[in-house]
């Protein structure tokens, strides 16, 4: 047999993967297509709506302007009430979050513990912030407390689905070394998961209380405290300069807490 003639079934099997891996792509591209066309169609956007709409989007913005920092001393008591907030909402939700995603990883739980386990994290995060502020709101009233509860419920839906993919991710050798020592499930999960996933996971949760300081603001509409609360009490009032001032001093801290944030979500995934 020939040099060419064994290499040809080779050359053919190679071309034959090209052409599927390109017509994967194809329909890929042509799904995405399609997705976008048939969303566009259902949004059912007006140019026309747009353009009669640009003065009374310029008035509005110009109300905004210039900002009364007469109420500086309110907005930065609220915002501290805000990180308040946010701090032990985060706090909470993460303590709460470490026991549900260990029992949703699939390399430490068996699947019907899993599924039980998938399903609250499901159920947590379908239900939206707002709701759980009006909950907290009805149980313990108008105030931080309540906002700080939301925060926490709120919270696991979310880091409790980053922990178990952390979790998922972590050195299938060093569990099986434990599990041949005959190692218990706690004796696994505290020395074989939890130092491979704990930088991983502060990380998480400082990216989640980032996002807390601004989701504890949007609380504010439904009496839950914080700066949101002020902010939609201005708008309310149609004293739109005072509610800039709010939004300036958020943007500020958010900024700031986001620039620290990164430097050690950075700093732990180094070491």
């Amino acid at each position: 047999m020939k040099f060419t003639d064994r290499i040809h079934p080779t050359i053919s099997k190679i071309t034959s993967n090209q052409y599927n891996v390109w017509l994967v792509r194809v329909l890929v591209i042509i799904g995405l297509g399609w997705a976008y066309i048939w969303s566009l169609q259902g949004l059912k956007v007006n140019p026309e709506l747009i353009k009669t709409s640009l003065p009374y989007m310029t008035d509005f913005l110009s109300r905004l302007l210039p900002p009364d920092l007469s109420i500086l001393d309110v907005a930065i008591k609220a915002l501290i009430e805000t990180v308040q907030m946010s701090l032990w909402g985060t706090t909470i939700g993460a303590i709460l979050s470490i026991p549900l995603a260990l029992l949703s990883a699939r390399n430490l739980s068996p699947i019907w513990l899993r599924w039980l386990a998938s399903l609250v994290q499901n159920a947590v995060r379908s239900v939206p912030s707002i709701i759980l502020g009006l909950f907290f709101v009805a149980a313990t009233g108008l105030g931080a407390p309540a906002g700080t509860l939301a925060l926490g419920i709120y919270t696991i839906g979310y880091l409790a689905k980053f922990y178990q993919e952390a979790i998922e991710s972590v050195d299938q050798r060093s569990l099986e070394s434990l599990q041949v020592s005959r190692a218990s499930w706690w004796q696994i999960a505290q020395y074989g998961v939890m130092p491979q996933v704990l930088p991983l996971c502060l990380g998480y949760t400082l990216y989640m209380f980032e996002y807390n300081i601004r989701a504890a603001s949007v609380l504010g509409v439904v009496g839950a405290g914080g700066i949101g609360f002020e902010l939609v009490s201005y708008i309310r009032g149609f004293e739109y300069n005072k509610a800039t001032t709010m939004m300036l001093v958020l943007l500020v801290v958010v900024t700031a807490i986001d620039a620290l944030s990164s430097q050690l979500r950075n700093k732990f995934k180094v070491d």
